[in-house]
């Protein structure tokens, strides 16, 4: 007897978690942004979000978690309950360069359930309206005559726009005065306040700005020009060797179950099949993902080919484990 009562048991458990699975889901669904308001990972973490939310029918809130560089949000998004009711939306700092610049980071974004890529996301360098240069060559000359006088944002030390900085002033052979904020929309803010010199900028916080004549954009990392033909690129500047391109991307705490995350990538799939959404993103200067990029195995590829890559760049760039 009690063989047949373990026995029906066992089979009540196992068909337990198809079931929930097959539900999925049933409450609202908590997205960590891991930077603050404001910044080119908010901003694309709020358009796929809304539209994913319409698509599973469930409420979906997104949170700002910033600070280090993107790994605080980071961390406990891998350490919540792997049941598909926490997402994080990360970045290439956060979730690729991370693991070089952090000793005692919380987790390995290698070890993560990627659920898809959203967009990739061109990067500018821009100036305060105010600022004596025009052009690129004049800001560098300006530079080397004021060595670690002129100030320069970025999100925090790992973000993103650390490491482009990081970058840009190897590649250029200036040095700055650094100022790390608690993300892109805080520094975003100081540039266009004039409180600070110069920044690096992801399209969905530079372009808008750039179009509407609050800062100045002096180059954008690609080769072709930027913000509708405005801002000249890294070979039209004279930097030919700064060409860099960020990226966000959704993530689920590792041992999801499998129906779960197919759920969830359909979701963001279907956003960024939406005319509409794409032309949302586009509008930002962001590229959103191609169908071959998007998916959770394309994305597990990627992330472990960046954090190969940025553990090379960080090295030749001098940037300091923290």
């Amino acid at each position: 007897m009690k063989r047949l009562i373990a026995a029906a048991v066992a089979l009540l458990v196992a068909g337990a978690a198809p079931l929930s699975a097959q539900e999925f889901p049933s409450r609202q669904i908590n997205v960590i942004v891991v930077f603050a308001p404001g910044g080119a990972t908010d901003v694309l973490a709020r358009i796929v979000s809304d539209h994913m939310m319409r698509t599973l029918n469930q409420r979906v809130v997104v949170e700002n978690l910033s600070g280090a560089g993107g790994t605080i949000g980071g961390a406990r998004g891998a350490q919540a309950a792997p049941d598909g009711y926490t997402l994080t939306v990360g970045s290439l700092g956060s979730h690729s360069a991370a693991p070089s610049i952090y000793r005692n980071i919380a987790y390995d974004p290698r070890e993560l359930q990627p659920i898809g890529l959203i967009a990739g996301t061109p990067l500018y360098f821009v100036v305060r309206n105010g600022f004596p240069a025009r052009t690129l060559q004049e800001f560098l000359g300006h530079v080397r005559e004021n060595p670690g006088r002129v100030t320069n944002a970025h999100a925090g030390i790992g973000s993103t726009n650390h490491l482009a900085c990081a970058l840009f002033a190897h590649v250029a052979g200036v040095q700055f005065n650094n100022i790390p904020y608690r993300g892109e929309g805080p520094a975003l803010n100081d540039v266009v306040a004039q409180q600070v010199d110069s920044a690096c900028l992801l399209a969905p916080a530079a372009v808008p700005q750039i179009q509407s004549g609050t800062m100045r954009g002096l180059l954008i990392a690609a080769t072709g020009p930027g913000a509708g033909g405005q801002v000249p690129s890294a070979v039209q500047a004279g930097l030919p060797d700064f060409i860099f391109q960020g990226w966000n991307a959704i993530f689920a705490p590792r041992g999801t179950p499998a129906p779960v995350v197919a759920r969830l990538d359909g979701a963001l799939r279907a956003a960024l099949a939406d005319p509409a959404i794409r032309q949302r993103i586009e509008g930002l200067g962001s590229i959103p993902a191609a169908p071959d990029q998007q998916g959770p195995e394309a994305l597990a590829r990627m992330v472990r080919a960046e954090v190969d890559r940025w553990a090379t760049v960080v090295r030749a760039a001098g940037i300091e484990p923290q």
